[in-house]
């Protein structure tokens, strides 16, 4: 199924890219004390929740990067290194992290075990990393990996005017990939891409029946 070039063959071509200029992974953890997060409402009967209405060994979390400004580079600093003997002129980048970790917990078995939120805490790490990113060039930040579990829960009953409140220590761990780059216009020899052929379809399939068990039935021995 091999498609024919098109005509003219290769042709030099002036194609717009990306240029990486540097490229690391790295992998960072963090600890976060998420205080004084008010129960909320059953959300079957409406009623206020209380300690008493939660499971606290079922607390749990999830983490996102912000919906607004997940990543923000704050300055970069060129600063002189030496590499295998030879002096080179690096960036110190500094990136600021914006992330949304909201925190659930189920209700106990007599009211029906139902997993229900508790709320979302917005909350910001700043980090420096070492690439060879020059003024100009973008720096790229991709998680491969985000994700957190609870540390330690605890619940604290309000009094009859104020409403119970939950405080959660939260592990978050990250993995990410930071690459500084530059759009460039690339000049190449290359041939054009050409579709391939057509699958046909398979035929209709053959009639078939269930197997049988000759060994079960039927017998040829006698019963008797």
């Amino acid at each position: 199924m091999q498609a024919k070039n098109l005509t003219g063959g290769q042709e030099l071509l002036c194609i717009n890219t990306e240029k990486v200029y540097d490229w690391i992974l790295n992998e960072a953890n963090f600890d976060l004390a998420l205080n004084n997060l008010d129960l909320p409402l059953n959300p079957v009967t409406g009623a206020q929740l209380e300690c008493a209405d939660i499971d606290l060994d079922t607390v749990s979390c999830a983490v996102d990067p912000a919906e607004v400004d997940p990543i923000v580079v704050t300055g970069r600093e060129d600063q002189v290194f030496v590499v295998d003997g030879a002096e080179v002129t690096l960036q110190i980048v500094n990136i600021r992290k914006n992330f949304d970790v909201t925190i659930f917990v189920n209700l106990i078995p007599a009211l029906g075990g139902a997993r229900v939120e508790v709320g979302t805490v917005p909350f910001t790490r700043c980090e420096q990393v070492i690439l060879c990113a020059p003024t100009g060039t973008d720096i790229d930040v991709t998680y491969t990996d985000l994700d957190c579990f609870v540390c330690t829960a605890s619940c604290d009953p309000g009094t009859t005017t104020e409403i119970d409140e939950l405080d959660v220590t939260v592990t978050v761990r990250l993995c990410q990939s930071i690459k500084s780059t530059y759009p460039v216009t690339l000049e190449l020899v290359a041939e054009f891409c050409q579709p391939r052929d057509i699958l046909p379809f398979p035929p209709c399939p053959a009639p078939t029946i269930p197997t049988q068990c000759p060994v079960v039935f039927p017998t040829t021995g006698n019963n008797g």
